[in-house]
């Protein structure tokens, strides 16, 4: 899940980047409110973390011209965050088409549990566990679980794999799991998700009942689907 995070604050964007990506979560940074406005244009993402004071361009603008676009990425969920906490400018965030508005200061565990929740929803289900034969990913801890064990993942495989349980039965383009997988800053190509894939198919291959496996559709992208029999 890749998300924007438009902060100005160096410290606390470092800090919230690190939490997240913990959380193996895909962050991408903006300290300023024209180059977020700028990536909203280009980028798709899955939230957006959105403070509302900030050089350049003000956060109400940003998510105002977001929403005025059209089109899915209008529809990005918006989390504002901000010192900016009085009743009138939370209405207006919120009539303007935020999802949720957390102040300034805040805890951590509340707002990487807002996080879960709004990705869980523009994912469109509220599921908290993803199930794949013996595979499951749980969206609260954000853990796998593979044949009853923990399934260790680098966090690029973690994303491949993300990707895939919360589509269920439908095929994900390679394009749309560059996406996912990478930032806008990493040095990488398309043709890098072919290796994530293989390294996530070795891991899979562990479980013969039950098991979880990825089929490539040539042209289409890939599918995880349940493995009944060894093979």
């Amino acid at each position: 899940m890749r998300i924007l995070l438009v902060e100005d604050h160096i410290e606390l964007s470092h800090w919230l980047s690190k939490a997240l990506r913990d959380a193996h979560l895909s962050v991408e940074c903006a300290a300023n409110g024209a180059d977020a406005d700028a990536l909203l244009h280009t980028q798709d993402y899955a939230l957006v973390i959105l403070d509302l004071t900030l050089p350049k361009m003000d956060g109400l603008d940003v998510l105002r011209r977001l929403r005025a676009r059209g089109g899915a990425r209008a529809k990005t969920p918006v989390m504002i965050l901000t010192a900016r906490g009085g009743l009138e400018e939370r209405v207006q965030g919120l009539n303007l088409g935020a999802d949720d508005y957390l102040a300034k200061p805040f805890e951590l565990s509340e707002l990487e549990a807002r996080v879960k929740a709004l990705l869980r929803r523009s994912q469109g289900s509220d599921a908290l566990v993803h199930q794949c034969g013996a595979l499951s990913f749980d969206t609260v801890t954000r853990m796998f679980a593979y044949g009853g064990a923990a399934l260790a993942l680098t966090p690029r495989e973690h994303a491949v794999l993300e990707a895939l349980i919360t589509r269920p039965g439908r095929a994900v383009s390679k394009e749309k799991l560059f996406d996912e997988v990478f930032a806008l800053e990493d040095d990488a190509n398309l043709d890098a998700i072919e290796l994530y894939i293989h390294r996530v198919r070795k891991k899979l291959e562990r479980v013969q009942i039950g098991a979880a496996a990825i089929t490539t559709l040539r042209g289409i992208g890939y599918l995880l689907q349940p493995r009944d029999t060894p093979g």
